[in-house]
């Protein structure tokens, strides 16, 4: 594995970055080859400095002045690493709404962004558009996500985040079952997250008897980190592949976290009209295929 930073002044406009980048590496024993060296600066391995703003750029000709400067992250574990094709389900021009899966990540670092869902986006979404993240899922969690494409779309949609003015719905695979008494209304959970209010509450859709799993359905009325997966082992209904929360000596090999965005209701900021995107089933948490699977592997185990 390759892993090293450089930080590299630029002393003239003169300067071009590939024949900064090769002749540093030269310099430091870190070669790498030019193909190299512009993949990982389309990876989003390459900042710039000027003046105040530092910023990933991607375009090896941009020009550069003197008192800039050049930082260049370069881990060829990150950089190998392939995303998770992500899978457009509306284009609305001003956003669109996608289907993120396991594995692929909101934010980048600084040593890529690759693997991202907004790189994605605008890697592949025609006509091409800036993308701009309105909200979150974690790196273990699939689903729907909202990806606005202007500014004026972006804070619109992060105003309607903040405001809670929109119904989110999850499907969770979970190990138990609800208790009968709120079979029929669902289990409010109101536990406080790292000190902040939280509401989550708990629909029970389907119980597989023999596994002792059930498929709940679950709206949110706040966004607080790992919210539904603390909320779920509050009510011990660890949530299937949970290794943060869950029951950790129910982990099977093979089982991503089983937390899944369904379905986004709102009003759209931008028209007023009421907008609804579900999900596909073939994209959502499949109970017996999860029975099945757990099944086959305490069998291996035997």
């Amino acid at each position: 594995m390759i892993h090293f930073e450089w930080h590299i002044p630029v002393t003239t406009a003169e300067n071009s970055i590939i024949s900064l980048l090769t002749d540093h590496g030269l310099k430091t024993n870190a070669s790498l080859s030019i193909n190299e060296i512009k993949s990982a600066i389309q990876k989003g391995a390459l900042w710039l400095t000027r003046g105040n703003k530092t910023e990933r750029i991607r375009k090896i000709k941009k020009p550069l002045n003197a008192k800039d400067k050049l930082h260049f992250y370069y881990d060829s574990k990150v950089l190998s690493q392939q995303p998770t094709p992500a899978i457009l389900v509306s284009d609305q021009q001003d956003y669109s709404i996608w289907y993120k899966p396991y594995g692929m990540l909101c934010q980048g670092s600084k040593w890529s962004d690759h693997c991202t869902i907004s790189r994605w986006v605008e890697s592949h979404l025609e006509p091409q558009r800036p993308a701009f993240i309105v909200h979150r899922l974690d790196r273990a969690a699939s689903g729907l996500i909202i990806i606005a494409h202007n500014k004026k779309a972006n804070k619109a949609f992060s105003q309607l985040f903040e405001q809670r003015n929109l119904d989110k719905r999850y499907h969770v695979i979970v190990h138990g079952q609800l208790n009968p008494s709120y079979l029929a209304n669902g289990q409010q959970v109101t536990t406080p997250i790292d000190g902040k209010p939280a509401l989550s509450i708990f629909y029970q859709k389907e119980y597989d008897e023999k596994s002792d799993l059930s498929l709940q359905e679950v709206k949110i009325a706040t966004g607080r980190k790992h919210q539904i997966r603390k909320h779920a082992a509050s009510i011990d209904l660890p949530v299937v592949g949970d290794r943060f929360h869950g029951d950790k000596s129910k982990n099977y090999q093979g089982i991503d976290l089983q937390l899944c965005a369904i379905s986004l209701s709102f009003d759209c900021p931008l028209t007023q009209q009421r907008q609804e995107f579900l999900l596909p089933e073939s994209l959502r948490p499949a109970l017996s295929n999860i029975a099945a699977k757990i099944s086959a592997s305490k069998c291996e185990t035997k």
